[in-house]
């Protein structure tokens, strides 16, 4: 409870902070972050609210390139996601490591998220600095769910990171057998060949490969 009223009193003496002196809202640290950008990783979403209200702008960025749609969906803040594309969040915004929020959204299995991200126009196939998209996250780590909401939102089966791998090359690696099943069902070849010139098969374990085939 103490903390509960903690927060309602952060929360109400920065909004009179701010309510005092509108600079407030927009000013900087040292790592060019917003009252923005703390609010939307601390979930704050009377803050958020009350800010949007104010008209501060959705889209601006910190040192490393993050927008606070970034921040929302890579802490799983629903509610503050769906605020800020109302309020015209660039969906597709990328930051310093070439990431749009759909790739956090994708690594860290934030279903929901995704979605809005992908019905507000977010780009399935966005690569990474390492040219990985959200289908390779997903396979990596495993998001059965993830996948296929990709699939949904017809994200590519077949792009090639920096390394040549495939979706399925990634999911065969790490033995994710339902994930790869599903990938092969889709789309995904079994015969594209990475940079060390193996194919999905041929880094499949545990028997994986002949369930592909």
């Amino acid at each position: 409870m103490e903390g509960c009223v903690s927060n309602l009193m952060v929360c109400n003496l920065l909004k009179e902070s701010i309510q005092a002196d509108k600079s407030l809202a927009t000013r900087t640290d040292q790592d060019s972050q917003t009252t923005f950008h703390w609010a939307c990783s601390t979930g704050h979403t009377e803050i958020i609210e009350f800010l949007l209200q104010l008209g501060v702008p959705v889209n601006d960025k910190d040192d490393a390139g993050w927008s606070p749609l970034h921040i929302a969906a890579s802490a799983g803040r629903d509610e503050i996601v769906k605020a800020l594309l109302g309020k015209g969040a660039q969906v597709n915004a990328v930051n310093q490591n070439g990431c749009t929020p759909l790739r956090y959204a994708a690594s860290k299995n934030r279903h929901e998220i995704a979605v809005m991200l992908l019905e507000n126009g977010a780009n399935p196939d966005a690569k990474d600095h390492y040219e990985a998209t959200a289908m390779h996250w997903a396979a990596a780590k495993g998001n059965l769910k993830m996948i296929h909401i990709l699939l949904y939102y017809k994200a590519s089966t077949n792009i090639q990171d920096t390394e040549g791998n495939t979706p399925l090359h990634l999911a065969c690696d790490e033995e994710r057998v339902e994930e790869a099943k599903l990938l092969a069902s889709h789309g995904a070849s079994i015969y594209i060949e990475n940079k060390e010139e193996k194919t999905p098969l041929q880094v499949a374990k545990s028997g994986l490969g002949q369930l592909l085939k």
